[in-house]
């Protein structure tokens, strides 16, 4: 059987990821296991790269807020700012920190440098401006939709004054308020004052979406993907700190759905210019339904990946990252039983595995689940194996 597990596992580029795919999708999306790691953060800038130079693509998106990410995007095409701010300010999660990121960065805004606006590289964030522990306010996304459409259309077609939307905003802090995650009952999310902004943002998009014909003339299809960003966000913000304020037992399921169709909405938005890559946790991105143990007990939703998938069919491609240990966070050698330790059995570094024929391979032998010894690691789901696009294996993960 190990001969034909070697048969199953190719050479890490590019063209051997390609070759797995029936056709060229118009997302790719690579997961990882852990986050924070820059060793497979390496790996997706090689990837990019390739794709780049070999198939064509444009676009890179990432699990980072999708706001914070228009300042990376207009680094990249534009040159504007620093490469110092925008580490600083473009990045959520505290991914500005990061090494790789940064050469991310660089190598796009290099790769940009000479070429015409329509062969330049394009960066995005797909996650909405929240995290499991809270959201932002919608005050940025909403107000810089109003402003957009104050600019291109006539006073008298918008539904309400900037002055009107800022009174019933309030404060930033009764939106982002800590304790409202474990205590809907903190969460302003239900109040008049909410429901009236769900209503006007509505209006806003609707607006924006009746105006196209108008738009597209009067403004950049830029400043239109733009607005349209602004719009989801807004809309997407709102929805979700509506059901912040719920008491029910699906609350959490729902804004774990949420959170997800804000990313999936994100991500059809990207691949509507052209061939992407997203890059994000394994659970994001596969095409089965997600699952967490919460406090108040297990939760399971449609993950971005699927919802994509569910739209793009063939043209929606996930390929796993699977690895053998992050000796640092605990997690050693894996047991010869799991997928892991099948794979890590073998002599390579890291290489691309074709799922289907490692399922070939395996016949009637089934791997066990390989039980994490720690939190921020989700080891590969062996049910998921046949029905896997590919896996990318890397043996080792050293300390960043």
């Amino acid at each position: 059987m190990a001969t034909d597990i070697k048969d199953a596992v190719h050479a890490f580029e590019a063209a051997a990821v390609m070759r797995l795919l029936p056709t060229r999708p118009r997302l790719l999306a690579l997961g990882e296991p852990t986050h924070g790691e820059d060793t497979l953060l390496d790996l997706r800038n090689e990837l990019f790269r390739q794709l780049v130079e070999q198939e064509g693509y444009g676009t890179i998106a990432i699990e980072s807020d999708c706001m914070m990410g228009l300042v990376v995007d207009d680094y990249v095409t534009s040159g504007a700012g620093t490469l110092d701010e925008v580490m600083e300010h473009g990045f959520s999660h505290g991914w500005g920190a990061s090494a790789a990121n940064r050469e991310l960065v660089r190598w796009m805004r290099a790769h940009n440098e000479a070429r015409p606006a329509s062969e330049r590289l394009r960066f995005a964030g797909f996650d909405g401006p929240l995290e499991i522990t809270g959201a932002a306010s919608p005050r940025q996304a909403l107000t810089a939709l109003h402003g957009c459409l104050s600019a291109w259309v006539d006073a008298e077609l918008l539904p309400c004054t900037a002055e009107t939307l800022d009174r019933l905003l309030g404060t930033d802090d009764r939106w982002t308020e800590p304790a409202a995650m474990m205590d809907p009952s903190r969460s302003v999310g239900q109040s008049a004052e909410a429901g009236r902004l769900r209503l006007l943002a509505d209006d806003l998009v609707a607006l924006l979406d009746s105006q196209t014909p108008h738009l597209i003339t009067a403004t950049s299809r830029d400043d239109l993907e733009r607005a349209r960003l602004y719009g989801r966000t807004a809309t997407g913000l709102l929805r979700y700190h509506h059901w912040m304020a719920d008491a029910s037992p699906a609350r959490m399921t729902r804004l774990c759905a949420l959170r997800d169709l804000m990313m999936a909405h994100n991500l059809l938005a990207v691949t509507a210019r052209g061939p992407a890559i997203a890059h994000a946790q394994n659970s994001h991105l596969q095409r089965e339904k997600s699952s967490m143990q919460m406090w108040q007990g297990p939760v399971e939703w449609w993950s971005a990946g699927a919802l994509v998938s569910a739209r793009l069919g063939e043209e929606y491609a996930f390929v796993a990252t699977a690895l053998g240990t992050i000796r640092h966070q605990g997690v050693d050698t894996p047991p010869p039983d799991t997928v892991e330790g099948l794979l890590y059995e073998l002599p390579e570094d890291r290489y691309v595995v074709d799922a289907r024929r490692l399922t070939t391979a395996l016949g009637d032998t089934r791997p066990a689940p390989r039980v994490s010894p720690w939190f921020g690691y989700a080891s590969f789901d062996p049910a998921h194996l046949a029905d896997s696009d590919g896996i990318v294996f890397v043996k080792d993960v050293p300390r960043s």
